[in-house]
């Protein structure tokens, strides 16, 4: 019995508590409703837009340079010798 008691002293403080709270809340904030208007906008109709773009031709532009590459001179018998000896 004296757990059910407890419970209902329980139960009746947080409904005090609750009810304490909510009437301080609208003594500070006064009375501020805020009144949410529900608008539901339709798409106005887009009108179709064809656009016809001429097909374009493709141009590839294609640059050809020749390079030409000047033979190694041959070496003279003197300049081979030159070489096989190493100073």
């Amino acid at each position: 019995m004296e757990d059910i008691k407890k419970a209902i002293i329980g139960v009746l403080t947080l409904a005090i508590t609750t009810g304490g709270g909510l009437l301080i809340k609208s003594l500070f904030e006064g009375d501020k409703e805020e009144v949410v208007k529900e608008e539901v906008a339709t798409p106005a109709a887009q009108p179709n837009v064809i656009i016809n773009i001429p097909q374009q031709e493709v141009k590839k532009d294609t640059i050809v340079k020749k390079v030409y590459v000047k033979p190694k001179p041959k070496l003279s018998e003197t300049e081979k010798r030159k070489k096989k000896i190493d100073w």
